[in-house]
This record gives C-alpha cells, structure tokens and sequence, in this order.
C-alpha cells in the first residue's frame, strides 16, 4: 500500500483526556465543506440528524451526536488487520448535513445538495445517521454517471413501496426508489441478514424479481460469513460500490438502541468479520444508520455504532489506497 502522510490524525488520548474537548467524530480536525481545498480530505465523517422517515419509533435524529460522544474510544488501528484509516488517507470531520426536521422532500434535496459537494470534491462519505432514508438521498449525489452496487446489512430489506397506500419516502422506501431512480444496479444489490416477522413479503418478492441476492438470516448462519462475504465480493465485482449498515442488522442483545429491532440476528464479532471482507473492493461510501439514543441510553449502541464505523472507514481507505496504486 502507498502511503502518505496525512495532514490530519486524532488528537492523542496523551495530549487531551478523551472525556475532554469539542466532540469530532473519532477526535478528527473539523474542516468546512465549503472551504476544503482538493485533495485535502479523502474520507469526510458525516453526520445526519434527522428522523423524518421513520414510521414508528423515532429518535434517530439523536444518532450522530451520541455517536460523535461515543467516537472518543476509538484508537487508531485495527487490531485483527492492522490497517490505519488515519494514516492511510486523510480523514476529516465535515459537520453535519442540513436537514429540515418538518419536511421530508426538502431535507432529501438538501442532502442531494451536500453530498453532490462531497462528491465535487472527491470526498468518499463516511456517514452516521438518521434513518434509513437518508441512504436514497446519499445514492442521487454519488450515482450522478452511473448505477452503484451495493452491499447492505439489515434486519429489512427497505424495499417497500408506499406507506398508508400513498406516502412513497420512508425508512423502509429508500432502496426500492434508488432502483427505480437507476441509483443502483438491482443484479450487484446484496442485502445480508433480512429477518423478522412480515407484512406480507411483497417488498422480498420485488427484489427477488429484479434480481436483488437477499441472503436471510437462516442462510446466513447455515452456510457460514465467509461464503456468503465471498459470494457478495463476486456479485459486485469491480464496480463502484456503496455500503449501508443498518444498526438493527445485529441481534438487539448486542444493539437495542434501534426504532426496529428484530431478534435473531448476527453479533457484533460477525458484523466485524464481513465488514472485514469488503477491503478488496471499489468502495465509494458508506452509511451506518438507524442508532436512536432514547431507546438505549446507557450509549452501548452508539459504541457498537462508531466502533463498526471504524471498520468501514478501513475498509473505504483500503478502497482508496488501491485506487491510487493503480
């Protein structure tokens, strides 16, 4: 791997107590969108507080600011793989996106608005959410030339198509309009952990027509994280792909701070297992959503949150790093 040293790093645990300071995510420089010059940030952490999709129990609009908290307890390596996203590239805290907590078609276009900055300035987002329909938004700004594959861990599989018969924008809408809208390629769409009971698996039927690989729970655990990650890699290949993470994907024993948890799902040892089978990917951004503070308070959610943040943001840097040798 190339490495350059970046110009910016988390400020040391030796330097400044993690209890202490202004909250960054991750305890990175904070740097304007607006201002940043090319090239001068790789990966941008990203906040989005906002609920407005949310159809039962809110509360995800709090996510990125106990997430940000909770951020100071990550250190700079990985462990099992060694990588070291803030070596690696240059990571920046931007902020968080606008939003319009009264109004869900002006906060999707105000998020378009953001990341088609992000996108202008090369940025590859790392984002906290929010619910879940932040992702269609985030989709429009990065799939501008062409259709995205997808890798998505979830307890759902946000195919959906209306609420109440008509109301087409909710959490469990955004990836059946990015397929409408040819924001993703339905036949390079892997979706990883779908459990829990049904309405009527109408939105599984859909995606299963397209083309969408839907790997239940059930099949998860019968073949093994291995081989199914390996299945997901030869499924997106080579081309530009993006990753969702849903915090409900995991069993709520490990992550009950969630609006729709769903018993029966992986653990959080797993999650880090197959997020770690993504590095050899073309990896253009990714999103962890769904964590609603109200719902858990003691923060061991959010911890789960941003410590599997890390390991997407290694795997986005890997992304990077090999895009650069060539």
């Amino acid at each position: 791997m190339t490495k350059t040293p970046p110009p910016f790093e988390p400020v040391s645990s030796m330097q400044l107590p993690r209890f202490a300071g202004v909250p960054t995510f991750m305890r990175l420089p904070w740097v304007d969108l607006d201002d940043a010059a090319a090239g001068q940030v790789d990966i941008g952490l990203i906040g989005i507080p906002w609920d407005g999709g949310t159809t039962n129990r809110p509360g995800a609009r709090h996510g990125p600011r106990q997430l940000r908290d909770l951020s100071t307890m990550i250190r700079m390596a990985n462990a099992h793989t060694g990588v070291s996203p803030f070596k690696l590239v240059n990571c920046a805290e931007l902020g968080d996106c606008p939003v319009n907590p009264a109004d869900v078609q002006d906060t999707l276009q105000r998020v378009t608005t953001f990341y088609g900055k992000v996108a202008d300035r090369h940025i590859t987002p790392m984002t906290a959410g929010g619910d879940h329909l932040v992702s269609l938004p985030i989709l429009r700004a990065l799939a501008r030339s062409e259709p995205l594959a997808m890798v998505h861990f979830d307890a759902h599989t946000d195919l959906f198509d209306k609420y109440f018969g008509e109301f087409g924008y909710t959490h469990g809408t955004p990836f059946r309009r990015a397929i409408e809208e040819g924001l993703l390629d339905p036949k390079r769409v892997v979706q990883i952990g779908i459990r829990g009971t049904l309405v009527d698996g109408a939105d599984i039927a859909w995606g299963k027509e397209r083309g969408v690989r839907i790997v239940m729970i059930d099949e998860l655990m019968d073949r093994g994280m291995e081989d199914v990650m390996a299945e997901a890699c030869e499924i997106v290949g080579d081309a530009a792909t993006y990753v969702s993470f849903d915090i409900d994907s995991l069993d709520p024993s490990y992550a009950p701070g969630t609006g729709t948890p769903e018993i029966g799902g992986f653990s959080t040892f797993e999650a880090q297992r197959m997020i770690r089978r993504l590095y050899g990917l073309n990896l253009v951004g990714a999103d962890l959503v769904e964590v609603s503070p109200p719902f858990d308070p003691t923060g061991n959610t959010a911890f789960v949150g941003v410590s599997l943040m890390f390991e997407l943001m290694c795997a986005l840097a890997v992304s990077i790093d090999r895009r650069r040798a060539g």
